[in-house]
């Protein structure tokens, strides 16, 4: 083999190697920016926490494995109208005693949890679980763990408040802007549910509209016999 046939192997051989690097560089920029779209201040506090970014996003990721192997579920729209419910009672109950509603508050979260599939008896697997798919809403209820609500003020028992609510609407899919028809079906079950405690007969179900609106029916009918009187036979 010629020296210039020698020369042009090491060429390839050296771009195919640098485009191998390229790629696996590319890959991995790629893969830290999707984790830290998903993870948001999780994965800068993991990375703070292990002290490298390699060892949060081997975390992370181990995270993710986890929680698909949970089988987490989303709440039914019935799971969900009561949810709504036991958390504007436990808003109003802020009003007279906001330290015990703050407490309902964090039991009423965990609640969910459970009923979605969550760990809920290991605190520290469910906030992990918690990280992967509401990190940025955990990143707030984080920040309430150390408030002790018996010596909190009403203004940090109000943030906490607030927090909560961020990562129980999370949590239920009742937050503004997600859900669609399915906020308007559990509205549906929770009006169903307080004209029955009040005594009142639910609603029957509305029909499907037909082709021709029943307004014009009555209408149409005494046209048509209109004509069949006139018709000469």
């Amino acid at each position: 083999m010629s020296t210039g046939a020698v020369v042009g192997i090491i060429i390839v051989v050296i771009v195919i190697a640098a485009l191998v690097a390229a790629a696996v560089v590319a890959l991995g920029a790629l893969r830290r920016a999707r984790l830290h779209r998903q993870f948001g201040p999780e994965y800068d506090r993991l990375v703070d926490e292990r002290g490298s970014r390699k060892k949060a996003e081997a975390e992370l990721t181990d995270r993710q494995r986890r929680v698909e192997a949970l089988g987490i579920h989303e709440l039914t729209p019935e799971q969900q109208a009561s949810y709504s419910g036991d958390w504007t009672a436990v808003q109003e109950r802020f009003v007279d005693t906001p330290a015990e509603a703050v407490a309902a508050a964090n039991t009423l979260i965990w609640d969910v949890m459970r009923d979605r599939g969550y760990p809920a008896n290991d605190r520290n697997a469910s906030m992990d679980a918690l990280s992967v798919h509401h990190a940025r809403s955990l990143e707030g209820y984080r920040q309430t763990l150390q408030l002790r609500t018996e010596s909190a003020s009403t203004e940090q028992l109000r943030e906490a408040m607030i927090r909560y609510r961020s990562l129980f609407e999370d949590l239920t899919g009742l937050r503004e802007g997600r859900g669609g028809p399915g906020r308007d079906r559990v509205a549906e079950i929770r009006d169903r549910a307080a004209d029955s405690a009040n005594g009142e007969p639910a609603p029957a179900p509305a029909e499907p509209a037909a082709d021709e609106p029943a307004a014009a029916r009555p209408a149409a009918a005494a046209e048509n016999a209109s004509r069949t009187a006139d018709t000469p036979r």
